[in-house]
């Protein structure tokens, strides 16, 4: 396994990614999984919402038959702890919010390479292109709007119309959400770093600035902005909790393959000196099951990538008919660039 250099450890320390891990969590000198156990112990590194998937984990856990420990942080935190403990990682299984993590650590050969029946299982824009994570399901960015506000016909059909002076002061957005970073990074390389500042620079200029996607779509909906910029499924889980008609907001799914029209995907990786990669493999065979797939579309009301399963959520368009831009998920991974632009802009 090729040991992350002294050079990437810094950059990650400089955009402020691995301290408040270190801090919290700390680095010992153990190898990961059970001291007794060996193999049959699993310990999973989760960047998901414990509330959206503890319990998809607590069914993994009988379906590997195998004790399984959960650790909750954020993707890219968690990412730069595992960089940072190497081959002492404890953690056998990453289970990332977003690919550009999970491209960090392929980058870093800290992931070893998965059978091809499972990188089968889901579309190849989906998976690593090294062949050492794949993408388990999918959520798009969209634009919220409040149809008191403004009309269906006059939401922008891109992220580039929200800088324009006429939504000055109407639009929403959640700079430090992992999501929305995602995104930036995602702009990044498809439209470069300097066109990339500057349309964060008019957004800072016109937006309104919220501390994750829900309080912005409770912006939307309180009327504080007309506009914002979120992920899909925020939309569909309040629908499905309080009923399309108590809901003050609506969605568009952006065309043109417009770079606020961006599929990220939650995915896996299996740490390639964990000690624990066969039961970490049977995990990743029950994430792409019908079961975990079918949980991710009814449940999290997010796109199932694997086994088949199609959405059930009523409105949600089909995942063939988004738009999305076409880029390589795994070019995601330079988030300490990102972190670092929207520091420089005064955005975190």
């Amino acid at each position: 396994m090729r040991r992350p250099s002294a050079r990437r450890i810094t950059a990650l320390l400089a955009a402020g990614v691995l301290l408040p891990v270190l801090a919290a969590c700390g680095a010992d000198n153990d190898k990961g999984g059970s001291t007794e156990g060996g193999d049959s112990a699993l310990v999973i590194y989760s960047g998901r919402n414990e509330k959206l998937v503890k319990p998809i984990l607590d069914k993994l856990e009988k379906a590997v038959g195998a004790e399984v420990e959960v650790r909750y942080g954020d993707s890219a935190e968690l990412a730069a702890q595992i960089l940072e403990e190497g081959e002492r990682t404890k953690a056998g299984l990453f289970f990332s919010q977003d690919a550009g993590a999970l491209g960090a650590l392929s980058r870093e050969g800290m992931l070893q390479k998965l059978p091809q029946s499972s990188l089968d299982a889901v579309d190849e824009a989906y998976r690593g292109s090294e062949g050492d994570w794949v993408g388990l399901s999918g959520r798009v960015r969209v634009i919220a709007y409040n149809p008191d506000k403004v009309a269906e016909g006059k939401v922008p059909d891109s992220v580039h119309d929200v800088v324009k002076p006429e939504w000055k002061g109407k639009v929403g957005f959640a700079p430090t959400n992992a999501s929305f970073q995602a995104f930036v990074t995602g702009m990044r390389v498809l439209e470069g770093d300097d066109a990339t500042r500057e349309w964060l620079k008019d957004l800072k200029a016109n937006g309104k600035t919220y501390a994750h996607n829900l309080a912005t779509l409770d912006g939307v909906e309180a009327g504080e902005v007309e506009l914002g910029l979120v992920n899909h499924y925020y939309w569909y889980e309040r629908v499905a909790e309080k009923g399309e008609d108590k809901v003050n907001a609506k969605l568009k799914f952006l065309p043109g393959k417009d770079p606020g029209a961006l599929i990220n995907v939650a995915g896996v990786g299996i740490l390639a000196e964990s000690g624990q990669s066969a039961t970490a493999q049977k995990a990743v065979d029950y994430l792409l099951s019908k079961e975990a797939q079918t949980y991710f579309a009814d449940t999290t009301k997010e796109y199932p990538l694997a086994a088949g399963v199609t959405s059930k959520v009523e409105g949600l368009p089909p995942f063939d008919s988004l738009e999305s831009p076409d880029i390589d998920l795994g070019k995601l991974e330079s988030l300490q660039e990102t972190l670092a632009m929207l520091q420089d802009v005064g955005l975190v």
